[in-house]
């Protein structure tokens, strides 16, 4: 009777075992932990089943695991039984679908979740999403690039799912969305409280070529750099350092891409208020060289009050040099204003003005006729050009190198660097030139020669070459040339065969060619010139004498 009971008791139970309802694996099952040893949880998940797992698997990234002896926690069935008897469990496994559960359907609401990056790897890091491991891209870490991560490392803080895949299990996480929307709403909040001229204090966070970003509290403007002060600032960091408070001034607010403009200079006295006042025209002043181009160069009179050096307004002498080999930059200048225009800011300034005109120099200096001596700087086809006393230079024409050599044959005989003597013949200060002549040096052998020979004079002249159309003749070395028709009054005299080599004639001078260099002589003109005389002493018209009688009582009186 007790066997039998007994049986009955077993085969109850044995059927109420196959009754209940065995955990599938693949799932998530409620454990209890029973005990830990050798760096492993020991959990039994009931229905008779035991299984080990890693200790480290119930710690957070960064953190030291939580687990004791009595916890419940949840482990994933992976097999009901191994090879010693045990179940296969994983609490890793367990939150990590625990995880998806979760961040699925904050993906689906556009919610935000907590994490912690724990790792770095290609092209940005690893973030613990309690459970899940999601890739945050390098771009997606904050709103601007980021140097050093180790501050954010295990840190826990919101971020926004961006995109996720629960069968390839990746999931894609923007830390810097977090970060723009709050961002936007302080910006929103702290633009309302501005006003266009308003004056603030703010905190230099960055610095470029072309200006400042400055932190109002929360929001960001920029201080171009042409705002920081009214002179030249060539770069904002000779002026501003990065984490200084400075106080500047709201000039614009854009509403709509809540973009701040600010300014410096506006809160400070605008030194053009005083510019015509302070620097009228042709008064003279020392500024500092602040640019070089290839038209001028800048020059400041006084913190921002700069004034245009033209390259035409350098210098008298060097023409078409580039400005930054007359002056360099800082180099302390005197200079002329030559123009204001208040409208555009600008001030025309001089610098060769604040020197004497050197031509002017050289004209009071050397008048005409004085001797100069100088290198040869320059042969043209057309002279040569010598440097003169104050950089400047005079020209000598062909025409003026020789007396006796056509220009073409005389300029061979220089070459440059020569150092030549000429003589000042004319200083045009106006166009600024210089004229200068060498063979003036030794005068003019044709005015010594023709002393006081003028037209109509009779002079003594010798036969040098008889040829057909005349007579080659030489006076005190000058050679002329009497034609055929002006050898004789009488036509049957004008032969130049009547004449010989080295005969002494009278002639009349009937031109001189200072240019030219040339006499014109007749023996026509000169009989002409006897007749006339003749009749006006001893004869007229109607006195019935003849010329023979006349001309013959001309001569006897001449006796």
């Amino acid at each position: 009777m007790c066997a039998k009971a007994t049986m009955e008791e077993f085969e109850a139970l044995l059927n109420e075992s196959f009754e209940m309802d065995t955990p599938e694996e693949g799932s998530v099952v409620k454990g209890k932990v029973i005990a830990i040893e050798a760096g492993q949880a020991i959990i039994d998940v009931g229905y008779k089943m035991e299984g080990r797992v890693d200790v480290k698997e119930f710690a957070n990234p960064g953190e030291a695991p939580e687990i004791a002896v009595g916890d419940e926690v949840e482990v994933y069935l992976r097999a009901a039984e191994n090879a010693r008897g045990e179940a296969v469990i994983s609490r890793e496994m367990a939150r990590r679908e625990e995880a998806w559960d979760r961040l699925e359907k904050a993906y689906a609401d556009d919610a935000r979740v907590e994490g912690a990056i724990f790792g770095r790897v290609k092209g940005g890091f690893t973030v613990d999403l309690g459970g899940a491991v999601a890739f945050l891209p390098g771009s997606q870490v904050d709103v601007r690039p980021v140097r050093d991560a180790g501050p954010l490392m295990g840190l826990k803080q919101p971020f926004q799912i961006l995109k996720m895949d629960r069968r390839r299990g990746n999931i894609v996480v923007s830390r810097r969305a977090i970060l723009e929307e709050s961002r936007a709403e302080q910006r929103a909040e702290v633009i309302g409280n501005l006003t266009e001229g308003q004056a603030v204090d703010g905190v230099v966070k960055n610095i470029t070529e072309y200006g400042a970003f400055v932190d109002l509290g929360g929001v960001d403007g920029l201080l171009h750099v042409t705002d920081m002060a009214w002179r030249r600032v060539n770069h904002p960091s000779e002026i501003l350092s990065i984490g200084e408070t400075i106080k500047v001034q709201v000039i614009k607010i854009n509403k709509e891409t809540h973009r701040i403009s600010l300014g410096m200079k506006q809160l400070q006295d605008d030194p053009w208020d005083l510019v015509a006042g302070k620097y009228p025209l042709e008064s003279v002043h020392t500024g500092r060289v602040t640019n070089i181009t290839d038209y001028g160069a800048f020059v400041e009179l006084e913190p921002g009050v700069e004034g245009l050096v033209h390259v035409s307004e350098m210098s008298w002498t060097k023409k078409n040099v580039h400005p930054g080999k007359i002056v360099s930059t800082s180099q302390e200048v005197e200079v002329m204003v030559l123009e204001i225009d208040q409208a555009k800011r600008r001030v025309s300034l001089g610098l060769k003005q604040t020197m004497r005109n050197p031509w002017e120099v050289f004209a009071e200096t050397h008048p005409e006729g004085t001797e100069v001596e100088g290198e040869v700087k320059n042969i043209t086809e057309f002279g040569l050009f010598i440097g003169l006393d104050g950089e400047i230079d005079g020209m000598v024409h062909l025409s003026d190198i020789s007396w006796d050599e056509r220009g073409e044959d005389a300029i061979q005989n220089f070459k440059k660097g020569d150092v030549v003597k000429a003589v000042v013949s004319e200083v045009d200060t106006d166009k600024e030139r210089i004229s200068l002549s060498i063979k003036a040096l030794d005068g003019d052998p044709f005015a010594d020669a023709i002393g006081g020979v003028k037209r109509g004079s009779i002079i003594t002249v010798e036969v040098t070459s008889i040829e057909d159309g005349g007579i080659e003749v030489e006076y005190e070395g000058m050679k002329s040339f009497i034609r055929r028709s002006d050898l004789s009054r009488d036509r049957a005299e004008q032969r130049p065969e009547r004449f010989q080599v080295g005969d002494k004639i009278d002639v009349r001078v009937t031109n001189v060619d200072s240019k030219s260099r040339r006499l014109g002589l007749s023996i026509k003109a000169r009989e002409i010139a006897e007749e006339k005389e003749a009749v006006a002493q001893y004869g007229s018209s109607d006195s019935g004498a003849s010329l023979g009688d006349i001309l013959g009582a001309a001569l006897k009186q001449d006796n």
